[in-house]
């Protein structure tokens, strides 16, 4: 829980920041890398959320009383809300950041997880994965 309010308070300190920037051409450039910096953090939170939701349930343990994957679904809604803004970016083999982020969140599509991945690498902010 600690980890995820790490996560959580740069996030909404980008969040705040990207709201103040000028319209401008550089104003747009930086809400743009603030914007996949945003996204990229908030999936490599999900991502480990995810792993520990996986390793609680493989050892049988469940954390106060309620399953792990219920914080992976609140995780993964916060991952969404980052995608937004960039969901017709192309990530590659024909889909949108927005098909993969789904493909990899709801279906555990691990082709759509490292395409997503390899966004985040390729815009320079490493995920758990990268």
């Amino acid at each position: 829980m600690v980890r995820l309010i790490r996560t959580i308070v740069p996030v909404l300190a980008v969040l705040a920041a990207t709201a103040a920037c000028s319209s401008g051409d550089g104003g747009s450039e930086q809400r743009l890398t603030e914007q996949r910096e945003s996204y990229c953090t908030q999936l490599g939170a999900w991502q480990e959320v995810r792993d520990e939701a996986v390793d609680a349930e493989d050892s049988g343990a469940e954390a106060d009383g309620a399953s792990g994957y219920d914080m992976v679904g609140a995780v993964a809604d916060d991952a969404f809300l980052a995608m937004e803004p960039l969901r017709d970016e192309p990530v590659g083999e024909g889909r949108t950041l927005a098909e993969a982020t789904v493909a990899a969140m709801k279906s555990n599509d691990r082709p759509a997880l490292s395409l997503v991945t390899q966004y985040c690498l390729d815009n320079g902010f490493e995920t758990q994965l990268g």
